[in-house]
């Protein structure tokens, strides 16, 4: 990459996006999303996972920069110096998780997944869930709010909040976590392989209905769902040196997000 290079700027919604786009595309021009070698994403990490999903078939590297709430996925704002920036960025690959829903009608539906696939309980009846892996039963059945698979890049979000541990990028590594899980009382999830595959039942799901999310897309009434890592599709992100993802892992698991 060079400080001539083509970049497709996009913005958020979030105050001072637009603002920090134009400023942006005065200093340095821009391109159609089909003439870009890189794309510019201004906001927050809901945004950046909107805009992954919404370019996957793109072979281009993203580079983000934070005007939102959460900017996990980000790198810091300056209007200075971005091409160089881009141009001595690391770059990180990403492989989502794609998600098989099979709904009570039998309907089958497929979702990809940047962070995590979770299963929810959608009424006040907690979940039965059996978990298998690989084909072998792990958890007869799991009694909870629900349960989620995470990818790396997602450990730190909702996973983290339901007190699943925490992936450092490279470990080719899925995480599994109950979400307040009530039985069995002393299982708090697991590290599986990536390459891991795992199917999980819904008992009684009829009275006990679970809706299934990869990320933003959910499926309601599931009676079953599959996860496995999607590996032909590879998002490509960009951070500087100092601020690489693994960076942030760490950071995270010492109570220093932004550091």
């Amino acid at each position: 990459m060079t400080p001539g290079l083509a970049m497709a700027i996009l913005a958020s919604e979030h105050p001072g996006s637009r603002e920090a786009a134009a400023e942006l595309r005065r200093r340095y021009g821009e391109v159609g999303l089909d003439e870009a070698e890189v794309l510019v994403v201004l906001g927050g990490d809901g945004f950046m996972l909107h805009t992954l999903h919404e370019n996957v078939d793109r072979d281009v590297p993203v580079f983000g920069m934070r005007l939102g709430e959460v900017g996990f996925l980000m790198n810091r704002f300056s209007a200075d110096v971005l091409p160089e920036r881009i141009a001595n960025a690391r770059e990180v690959a990403l492989n989502p998780l794609e998600m098989v829903a099979t709904t009570e009608s039998g309907d089958q539906q497929r979702a990809v997944a940047i962070n995590e696939v979770a299963l929810l309980r959608q009424t006040n009846q907690a979940a039965h869930i059996r978990i298998l892996v690989n084909g072998r039963e792990r958890v007869a059945r799991l009694v909870s709010d629900g349960v989620l698979v995470a990818t790396a890049a997602g450990s730190t979000a909702y996973n983290l909040s339901a007190h699943g541990p925490i992936l450092p990028l490279g470990t080719d590594a899925i995480v599994l976590t109950p979400i307040s899980p009530f039985r069995p009382r002393r299982w708090q999830g697991a590290i599986l392989p990536a390459s891991a595959e795992v199917y999980f039942e819904i008992l009684n799901h009829q009275r006990r209905p679970v809706s299934a999310t990869a990320d933003y897309d959910e499926v309601r009434n599931v009676q079953r769902v599959e996860v496995r890592q999607k590996k032909s599709t590879t998002h490509r992100l960009l951070f500087d040196p100092e601020h690489t993802l693994e960076e942030r892992i760490i950071a995270e698991q010492f109570g220093q997000p932004d550091a």
